[in-house]
Formats: structure tokens, sequence, C-alpha cells
């Protein structure tokens, strides 16, 4: 039985489907083509010649086709389908990785089932087992912490022969997977470091408010420990549930002028966003009175104010990365593309701007 992998194609509207599903040698007919001609469309559509590619495309509207991705997985031992776990798609900073992941395998056939778990480890441990359940060619899981029931199903998959890999995290140490992101304790040093080198002696880490978002709150434990090795005060505090620009705002209401800091670190851009705009309301000279450093490099980082200084995640390339990844472990060859052959870290990239200065 072939097995094409490709997008489901829609019928037309004024064309009538047949009771009986339509076939691949159906399109091929229809076309002028040969079956092999109409699979290799589907599974590589750069691979077929335009004016080719086009009757096939016309053909497969007409007909109605659509692959029977069911019967193929059973025939290859897996599907067209990438099972992609991330925890949250309110989150630009996971979108972008999303794009690239996409862009990387859509050429090959391949196409993302994605499942937002949350930040919770029950969630993605069911959203897990039923991903499976259709034979991935490949699953990526956001982090490496996860529950023991989700471990079991990873390992499960792997010795299987299906591709693991854990992105926005490096952890070389304690690997088990092929990880491909960075070190987020490390860096946290380099958030403080960069106050600590600005001049500023009194700095705070704004944590996360989800318990489960352990990459943020290994970055506040690394801007701790550089600051103390560095001798200088230093303090963490954990930011109030609901919107962020509204809890990093809310932060700033709550600290009396003899407590406050002089420079502070964020778990991310909102958070320090919000603490911008309030800092401006109370007047605060930004940044000789307070200093404010965010991590993401969101959009609105590089718009307000002069701009926020921020920690630069790799989001786009992380997800590139892991779709070459992929390819490689399936031994698919796509013009152009550039396979990784060996776990990457990607380093985060500081942007000083408006919010922390030299003096």
């Amino acid at each position: 039985m072939e097995n094409p992998q490709s997008d489901i194609f829609l019928i037309a509207p004024g064309v009538r489907r047949s009771h009986g599903k339509s076939t691949l040698a159906d399109v091929a007919a229809q076309a002028g083509v040969t079956t092999m001609t109409v699979s290799r469309l589907l599974r590589e559509p750069n691979s077929v010649k335009p004016e080719t590619a086009e009757r096939i495309r016309q053909a497969l509207t007409a007909t109605g086709y659509t692959p029977n991705k069911q019967a193929g997985s059973l025939a290859s031992g897996r599907s067209a389908l990438v099972a992609v776990l991330i925890p949250s798609v309110a989150n630009s900073i996971f979108a972008e990785t999303i794009q690239g992941l996409a862009e990387t395998l859509q050429p090959a056939g391949l196409e993302l089932m994605l499942a937002p778990s949350g930040y919770s480890h029950e969630r993605e441990e069911n959203q897990l087992r039923a991903m499976l359940g259709w034979a991935p060619a490949a699953v990526v899981v956001t982090g490496r912490q996860h529950s023991a029931g989700s471990l079991q199903l990873l390992r499960s998959a792997r010795e299987a022969g299906t591709p693991v890999i854990e992105m926005w995290d490096n952890e070389p140490q304690t690997a088990e997977f092929t990880q491909i992101g960075f070190n987020h304790h490390q860096a946290g040093q380099a958030m403080a470091r960069h106050l600590l080198h600005c001049g500023y002696t009194d700095l705070m880490f704004l944590d996360s408010s989800v318990v489960q978002d352990y990459r943020a709150h290994e970055r506040g434990l690394g801007f701790v420990q550089a600051a103390e090795q560095a001798g200088v005060e230093v303090r963490i505090q954990t930011a109030q549930l609901g919107e962020p620009m509204a809890a990093g705002r809310a932060m700033l209401q709550g600290l009396l002028q003899p407590s406050r800091p002089l420079a502070i670190g964020f778990a991310n851009d909102h958070l320090a966003v919000g603490a911008l705009l309030q800092a401006c309301d109370f007047g605060l000279a930004v940044p000789q009175q307070l200093a404010l450093l965010g991590f993401g490099d969101f959009p609105i980082a590089g718009q307000l104010m002069g701009g926020l200084s921020t920690l630069a995640a790799p989001r786009h390339l992380i997800g590139l990365e892991c779709g070459r990844s992929i390819l490689n472990s399936l031994n698919i060859k796509i013009r152009s593309s550039e396979t990784s052959l060996e776990p990457v870290c990607l380093e985060p990239k500081l942007m000083i701007r408006h919010t922390t200065k030299l003096f």
C-alpha cells in the first residue's frame, strides 16, 4: 500500500464526491501521471515540476482524495505527524519556535500535532498518551522536567525508534533525550552579571507565578547565585497570579522607597514591561534610579520607551534546529536543508537598551 504523506485537500465547492473513497490511482488517471508521481508530490511538494504539480492538485480537488493516515501508519510504523507539546499557545515565545519547526518539517511532508499543557505535568502525560496513539514520526516536548508516567512514555517511544527531543533546555550532565535549547541557570547568571557590570549593587529577581515554570525558576536561582558570589545583596520575589504586565506593575507598587532595589531582573519581558510602565507612573528615572532587565526579547521589548534591556532567547532557531534534528533522525533529506547531527546548545543574546546603562 502506498503511503502518501501530505495535507488533507478539501473538495472545491460544487464538486460532488462519490460514495466510494477516491484512490491514488483515480488521482493519477485524472492528472495523466503515474501514481508514483502523485505520491512524490504528496510527500515532497517541491520535487515535482510546477506544471505537473498543478495538474495533480486539480485532480486532488476534483476527486476529493484524502490519504488514509491510519492505514499508512500500519504499513510504515509511523504517521506523517510530529507530536509537539508546549506549555502555552498564548505565549509568543513558543509561537516562534513552532513556526521554525513547521518551516523545516513541512517540505518533507511532515505536519505538526500540537498540544498546550498549561504547565501541567498531569496534562502533559495525558496528551503524550493520546498523541502516541497516532504513531507520530517524532515527539517534541518542552523542557526536561516530566512526570514519571511521561518519562516512561517517552522512553518507550524512543525504544520503538521514535525520535524524542526536549526543546528549550540544555543540561548535558542529566540529559536522557536529545536536548535543543540552552541552560537556564546560566542564563540567569548572565542576567545578574550584566547588572553587576553596570554597577548596580542591590538586586532583585521577579520570578514566575507558575509553579511548574521550572525554566524561569532556574533562571532565578542562577541570578541569585551570581549576585551572591559577587558579594552583592540580592532577593527573589514571586509575581502575583494573573496577567503578567499587571503583575509587574503590582510588584513595583508593593515596594516601598526604602526597600526598593536598584535593579530588577525578570522571569519574562511582560513582567518587566509592567514594571517599566509603573516606574514611569511613579516618575522614577530609568535606569538611574531603577534598572530593569527582562527575558525573552518579546516584540514589545524593543519598542517601548527607548527599549527594554533583555536576554534574547533564540525562539525561532530552536524550532529550526529541532526540525533539522528530526529530519536527520528519520534519514529524510531535503534540498537546501542543513541537518543537525548533534544536540544543540543555543546561547541567549544580551540586548542592552534604555533600561540598563553603564555609568
